[in-house]
């Protein structure tokens, strides 16, 4: 007479054992440390079984918190994974938010899980970045030039509403006497400071991040100061504008600072820059990370570094496309022997010139006008570019939830470690059959 358990509803083979199996073996103490000693009390919910249920809500295509409470009252599997426990939507948020360093380690339990099973060779190592929307909309950014010019149209504003408000001021107190309220400031002056505020705090944003990237580029403030007492020939500087001036067009958005406008397949977008290094024979992501630089070229070594420590083995090649050229990168690649086989233009398309002095490059212009290399290059978009087709087009997963570069970092370590779930899954069965 008893109800039948929610196990029962569920095949043997089913993902959420498989997720629930391989949660239980891997090393969860950093989700556990925050609830250590008096802590405990203040978690309501077994650490083990929140993680289990958030995966498994990746893995599935269900990234909302509000989704995944609805869920785990509605879906068999989420039911079966909380142990018919409730968590509401803020809870599983809090969760998501609070364990944003655990999730990096957990990307990298499974990956040396792979490994361990023998799933994971490493042998060839594809690099490719994808355009993942921010959680921002472009609308809500603003141009430095017109950030200049709404501060100065709010001051003005401001100052007509304060003499406004004085002025009325000054009439109540004539009405109801000096002691009598009267002062608060009028909403819509509330509502302009917020804004002024706001874009001052971008205003300012901006202009750090324009001095920072001058000195990156090998700039100081005694470029305009002339510090050394020689005026540039024809008393002008040589740079089009002064160190830390902020061009007009640069922009930056008031929902989430941290992300930057990109180019994407729906046009300029609020986006980050997910990076994915894909083993060749299992099609496992070995090493991934978020960034606000569109361009790819500075990520190849840094992949390939953290795919090697990683699986704990180094990648006998590496393919990447033309975003990821440059003589330092072939260089490098050389120099810690590991073959590369990166194009130097866009397919279809014919290549720039390379510079004679650059030896790595024509070393790898001659690789890839090879048989070989040109064999080794094709498979690139049948090892890598799947991977992003399960991420955005299979699971849904086209735009952040979280805000902030870092917290996007562990949003994306927890996507990937959902779909190296699901293809670890597929890989055990094949092996076993």
């Amino acid at each position: 007479m008893l109800p039948p358990s929610p196990s029962d509803w569920l095949s043997e083979d089913h993902l959420a054992y498989f997720v629930s199996e391989v949660v239980d073996h891997l090393d969860l103490t950093g989700f556990y440390a925050r609830y250590e000693g008096d802590g405990r009390r203040n978690s309501p919910y077994e650490p083990s079984m929140m993680l289990k249920v958030l995966v498994y809500a990746y893995a599935t295509g269900v990234f909302s918190s509000r989704k995944i409470a609805r869920k785990l009252e509605e879906d068999v599997a989420f039911r079966v994974l909380s142990a018919s426990n409730f968590p509401d939507f803020r809870t599983v948020n809090r969760f998501r938010q609070q364990h944003l360093e655990e999730f990096q380690n957990l990307f990298v339990q499974v990956v040396r899980m792979a490994r361990e099973l023998k799933l994971l060779k490493l042998g060839t190592l594809a690099v490719d970045g994808s355009k993942v929307c921010a959680n921002a909309s472009k609308h809500k950014a603003m141009s430095y030039g017109r950030m200049k010019q709404e501060e100065e149209r709010l001051r003005q504003e401001i100052a007509a509403l304060l003499e406004q408000a004085e002025a009325a001021d000054q009439a109540e107190d004539l009405q109801y006497g000096v002691d009598q309220r009267g002062d608060e400031l009028p909403a819509e002056l509330q509502r302009r400071e917020e804004r002024l505020r706001q874009i001052q705090e971008a205003k300012r944003r901006l202009e750090q991040r324009q001095r920072e990237a001058d000195r990156e580029a090998g700039r100081s403030e005694d470029d305009d100061n002339h510090a050394s007492g020689v005026r540039p020939q024809g008393g002008r500087s040589k740079f089009k504008r002064k160190f830390g001036e902020v061009p007009d067009k640069q922009q930056d958005n008031f929902t989430d600072p941290e992300s930057r406008i990109m180019k994407t397949g729906d046009g300029f977008q609020q986006s980050y820059n997910g990076q994915a290094a894909v083993d060749g024979d299992s099609q496992l992501i070995v090493a991934n990370a978020v960034e606000q630089n569109a361009a790819d070229n500075g990520f190849l070594l840094p992949m390939t570094e953290a795919a090697r420590a990683n699986a704990g083995r180094r990648p006998a090649r590496v393919l990447a496309d033309a975003g990821y050229g440059s003589e330092d990168n072939f260089q490098r690649l050389r120099d810690g022997k590991i073959t590369g086989y990166v194009s130097l233009g866009r397919e279809g398309k014919a290549g720039r010139p390379v510079n004679p002095a650059h030896l790595a490059t024509l070393s790898m212009k001659k690789r890839l006008g090879s048989k070989r290399g040109k064999a080794w290059y094709k498979r690139r978009k049948a090892i890598v570019e799947p991977v992003f087709g399960w991420i955005k087009e299979a699971l849904g997963f086209r735009r952040f939830s979280l805000r902030g570069c870092e917290k996007a970092g562990a949003e994306w370590n927890l996507i990937c470690t959902a779909v190296n779930l699901r293809r670890m899954r597929v890989l055990s069965a094949t092996a076993s059959a």
